[in-house]
């Protein structure tokens, strides 16, 4: 089947404001059309998620104040990849460092995009079993609080609305269907 031509052009771009963590640009571009519009974007480095499953068949998740909504959101845990960093190791080390539990069976799920219309970040999702805790190291500034929840108590928690994070809503998806059995770890 062919697909219609949705590829725009970019005619010219322009980096508008560069920080720690994000850059903001503004692109002119040239629309399948012929006309022009402006499209303006955050790039992002990237990010992991991970389903981090203990061995009472619970679910690690952390409750953190985030500044942009000025509240305490709870959230499987995550973390931004660094520079040249596998996103293995990345994963691995948000782990520990925000929960303090190392695991033996790593599998990475999936990808996703969750904010395609105004930013290029992707969230790798990861499975961690066999979960040791070995001690948190969290970054500075970072003040989290630790907490087990059955999938079962988070499913009905994204319901209720009081988890409305898109990393993690995401990822009870995938942590569903993989404890039923649905969609295999193995890949």
């Amino acid at each position: 089947m062919d697909e219609p031509d949705f590829i725009e052009e970019t005619l010219a771009s322009e980096q508008v404001f560069a920080g720690c963590l994000l850059q903001v640009f503004s692109d002119r571009v040239r629309l399948p059309d012929g006309a022009e519009s402006v499209r303006e974007y955050v790039k992002h480095p990237g990010a992991v998620v991970v389903i981090a499953v203990l061995d009472n068949g619970k679910l690690l998740f952390e409750r953190q104040y985030r500044h942009p909504l000025r509240r305490v959101f709870l959230e499987i845990p995550a973390g931004k990849i660094d520079p040249g960093e596998h996103i293995l190791d990345t994963a691995r080390r948000e782990l520990r460092e925000e929960t303090g539990y190392q695991a033996k069976l790593w599998r990475h799920l999936g990808t996703l995009h969750p904010c395609i219309g105004y930013a290029d970040e992707r969230i790798e999702i990861f499975w961690a079993q066999g979960l040791s805790f070995i001690g948190a190291e969290p970054d500075h500034g970072e003040i989290l609080e630790i907490c087990e929840i059955s999938l079962a108590d988070a499913l009905l928690a994204v319901r209720d609305g009081d988890i409305t994070d898109a990393k993690s809503v995401a990822a009870l998806l995938w942590a569903e269907k993989t404890l039923t059995g649905e969609w295999p770890l193995a890949r």
